[in-house]
């Protein structure tokens, strides 16, 4: 068959896709203000139907399944090529302050006819009315700029002390909802201010020192300070030597002497095989995406069972949002709750990741392509690492009459993406392991954003961390999307939610010793009944199962999510960032699938000032979930109380949440792994070796 498409329905978009989709919506524009006006905040990959995706992977791509396709009378009719790909384009006109959508169809054109080049095709365009789209990293320069040069400003920064402005940080961030006076009909960032004290040292750690008491407003349209007031002449926090987070002697120490190197080797390669985007590991499956709002994506998430052959777990996972409230009530604080997906963008904020410190191993990387904000096209090497790693124990047992033991590793495969917003970073991980878990995780880490103090003053919602310098308490959620098809073909409707907590038994004739407990399960057969918190006290889970498939002992098969460390919004019903994320008010959201339904907050929740848009909003509908295609958005979160050791750097916070079997399969599918050779040593280039798991090495 020829294959009318080199790129799979879901394979994120190419820099010449993205350049044609710029072209095409840019030469549409009506007049030639209308094109000059154009900014392209993102153009990505418009996800096709999932009758669309089984047809590419049954015959056009890996896995070239045939039985993804539903049988048909006389056998399947196989088109000759697959529809063609369409980009997505969200544009904000800097002239008119609107927004719009656009859908852009992308054909390619056969290299003897026309040199291999693009074309594309205007489908669509419709404006959205009273809405923000995120902000962009050129906004976020020019806002700098435009502060610094602003004469009120300049002779505050002077009452301080300050008239060097190569010192001066202005982080842009976006005004949020408050009040009517943060309606969208204007585009608006509230800055926060930050001095550093030596201008010839670029990795000084500016953030050591806040600017409290000057209040700002920009109109981000047009580029200009329409609010300012130097309300409180607050003295900045002296310089803390201990500030600097740099090697050695550049930030004012020493580093450690002793620690030796220890290098991770895999001398026949990795047991991971890439064909483009499809990646299959240890009888795993999957598809690797990307986006400018969410990051990293993992589609068509299938495990290969023996005998039982090819059998889906998830359509896609990925990160929709994630939302940072801070519990200080005075200004700015107050202020502080940025939706770093929805008013940012966690893919346009990804990192290019280094070999040998991101990551260790043999790694494969994938690159991203984004538009810049006027429609070039911008390009992140190595933003996604994909590599295996050692983790412990997977599982071991000793006879003790025999004295015979045995044990085997576990390895596990990781994809993740490293992004920065403003002070923060965050790793998100999708962890494969080989007894068919998959683990959902978030590292937390970078620098925290701090208050300055009145001397002698102390502040019960934060910690003093040096002096005249304090961070106020805070927590981070996250949001992830979970499109499940547990034993589901694409488009199968067949699964369903049961929650399971454990209960006491009452004592009477079937508990006379006092010491029975049992799990019981409930079937969530609606949306509304299925809005859900964690409970440890009950070790509550929940399962989505396959309404019409068994295992052997004639258990419906599934996959469940196991909690990890949780918590909700500590704030007051009332709170000014919950009206923008109601979301955030439960751990757990089911809806059945909807294809525009993919952002909790709403698409933009940048100056959004309507109540409860999205998620909280779709499941006023209350549609059932008896058999359906399910959707899970597992809301998880951390409370953060500053501690000194998180400064100048805070160490790694981790959480996350797992996704593992649970009578999905007929035994443990980790029974196969092969025992390890962590006894043998081997003498490479007269260096010891000692293997810490089959194929991969720790070299001492």
């Amino acid at each position: 068959m020829v294959r009318a498409q080199t790129s799979h329905p879901l394979d994120p978009l190419s820099a010449a896709e993205i350049s044609v989709a710029v072209a095409t919506v840019r030469a549409a524009g009506a007049t030639p203000e209308v094109r000059d006006s154009m900014r392209f905040i993102e153009v990505t990959l418009l996800e096709p139907v999932k009758s669309v995706v089984a047809l590419a992977d049954a015959y056009f791509f890996p896995p070239f399944q045939p039985s993804l396709l539903p049988k048909t009378k006389g056998g399947p009719v196989i088109p000759s090529k697959l529809p063609p790909r369409q980009a997505r384009l969200v544009v904000y006109n800097k002239r008119s302050n609107e927004t719009s959508i656009w859908i852009v169809e992308l054909s390619e054109v056969h290299a003897a006819t026309r040199g291999g080049h693009h074309r594309g095709k205007a489908i669509s365009s419709k404006v959205v009315p009273d809405v923000q789209p995120p902000m962009d990293a050129v906004e976020y320069a020019e806002c700098e700029a435009v502060v610094k040069d602003f004469p009120p400003f300049r002779e505050a920064m002077k009452r301080r002390g300050i008239e060097d402005m190569d010192l001066v940080m202005v982080d842009a961030w976006c005004a949020g909802y408050h009040s009517d006076a943060d309606a969208p009909s204007r585009r608006l960032a509230k800055p926060l201010i930050f001095c550093r004290t030596e201008s010839d040292c670029p990795m000084e750690n500016g953030y050591a020192r806040p600017v409290e008491g000057i209040h700002v407003l920009v109109d981000m349209q047009n580029m200009v300070v329409i609010e300012f007031e130097d309300r409180k002449l607050i003295p900045l926090p002296p310089a803390d030597p201990l500030r600097n987070y740099t090697p050695g002697e550049t930030r004012g120490g020493v580093d450690r002497s002793d620690v030796k190197p220890l290098q991770i080797i895999q001398p026949e390669g990795p047991s991971f095989r890439v064909n483009g985007h499809f990646v299959q590991w240890q009888k795993w499956n999957f598809r690797i995406g990307f986006t400018p709002r969410e990051g990293l994506v993992i589609y068509s998430v299938a495990y290969i069972d023996g005998s039982r052959g090819r059998r889906p777990v998830a359509h896609r996972l990925s990160f929709v949002e994630m939302v940072v409230p801070y519990g200080d009530p005075n200004e700015p604080h107050y202020r502080k709750n940025a939706f770093d997906a929805g008013e940012d963008g966690l893919g346009k904020n990804a990192h290019s990741l280094k070999k040998g410190c991101d990551c260790l191993g043999y790694i494969k990387y994938f690159d991203a392509h984004f538009t810049n904000f006027t429609g070039g096209v911008e390009t992140i090497e190595n933003c996604v690492c994909l590599h295996e790693e050692d983790h412990g124990i997977l599982w071991k047992h000793q006879d003790w009459r025999s004295g015979l033991a045995e044990v085997r590793r576990s390895r596990r495969l990781t994809v993740s993406f490293i992004c920065t917003v403003a002070n923060y970073e965050y790793g998100f991980f999708w962890h494969f392991y080989q007894d068919g878990k998959i683990e959902a995780e978030v590292k937390l880490t970078g620098i925290l954003s701090l208050g300055a103090l009145q001397p002698g003053e102390t502040r019960k919602y934060g910690t003093t961390i040096a002096p005249g310098l304090y961070a106020p308490v805070h927590q981070h959620f996250f949001v992830a999307r979970m499109d499940m098809a547990v034993d589901c073909k694409p488009g199968e409707t067949f699964n369903q939610v049961v929650e399971v907590n454990v209960k006491v038994e009452e004592p009477g004739k079937n508990n006379v010793h006092n010491n029975a407990f049992y799990a019981e399960e409930e079937l969530l057969r609606s949306e509304l009944q299925a809005i859900r918190d964690c409970n440890p006290l009950s070790a509550r889970h929940w399962i989505v199962r396959n309404t019409r498939n068994v295992n052997r002992t004639g258990q419906l098969t599934g996959f469940k999510i196991v909690p990890g460390s949780n918590c909700l919004p500590l704030a007051g019903s009332e709170a000014k960032f919950l009206r923008r994320a109601p979301f955030l008010k439960h751990n757990l959201w089911v809806t059945p699938y909807a294809r525009d339904e993919m952002y909790p907050g709403g698409e933009f929740p940048n100056q959004n000032p309507r109540v409860g848009e999205g998620l909280a909003t779709w499941v006023k509908q209350n549609r059932s979930l008896e058999e359906a295609d399910i959707v899970l958005w597992y809301v998880f979160g951390i409370t953060h109380i500053p501690r000194l050791e998180d400064w100048p750097v805070m160490p790694v916070d981790r959480i996350g949440f797992t996704l593992m079997p649970h009578g999905f399969f007929n035994c443990s599918p980790a029974v196969d792994v092969p025992p390890s050779t962590c006894d043998v040593e081997i003498k490479e280039n007269g260096i010891a070796v000692k293997p810490i798991q089959n194929g991969l090495l720790a070299k001492l």
